[in-house]
């Protein structure tokens, strides 16, 4: 399946080949914009599809995405697994369930991301909804590059292992790569 979800990247020109700045503040020589993809309803779908049935194996009722990223892929997956869709968003930095949702003490929650690299959004996601008592069923996404290195459960279309540098120990940076941010997340202004 990696294969076929990479050409689905590739021909929506969601892989980026270069010298970036990742959300976690790691550097790398390759980046998954997966915002193309939704350029595309009918690779979204797809992708979806895909993502649901994943998680076709896991008892679960609701899907809660983080804003920006992963809404719409978030409401793709839910629609094809026909659960019902929530999203967290920033409000003053910090990830919230807003807009009147709420969630039932014990209910069980997959967690969708777009990428995932450090795990830093899906953990911010668990602490906007952790009042809530919820239980979380699973993280699905469409890349993982942790490198199995967390504890969550995660449902990926493609699991990579790439490279990525420490800024003060970057070859890239070394090299005078131009540096491009290309994510979503704004960085808190240094004291």
């Amino acid at each position: 399946m990696t294969e076929e979800v990479l050409n689905l990247l590739e021909k929506a020109q969601g892989v980026l080949h270069g010298h970036f700045c990742l959300t976690s503040g790691l550097h790398s020589d390759i980046y998954f914009q997966c915002a193309k993809l939704y350029q595309y309803p009918d690779i979204t779908e797809q992708l979806g599809k895909k993502l649901a049935e994943k998680l076709s194996d896991i008892e679960f009722d609701t899907i809660i995405a983080p804003a920006i990223g992963a809404v719409i892929i978030g409401y793709e997956t839910a629609k094809q697994a026909k659960k019902r869709n929530l999203f967290v968003e920033r409000k003053d930095g910090v990830m919230q369930l807003r807009r009147g949702y709420t969630l039932k003490k014990g209910e069980k929650v997959v967690i969708i991301e777009d990428v995932i690299t450090t795990a830093r959004t899906i953990k911010e996601t668990m602490e906007a909804i952790k009042e809530f008592e919820p239980e979380i069923a699973a993280v699905g996404c469409i890349v993982d590059r942790t490198k199995g290195k967390t504890e969550y459960n995660i449902k990926s279309l493609m699991q990579i292992d790439p490279v990525v540098y420490e800024p003060d120990n970057c070859p890239l940076c070394k090299e005078n790569i131009p540096l491009v941010k290309p994510g979503s997340r704004e960085e808190k202004a240094k004291a």
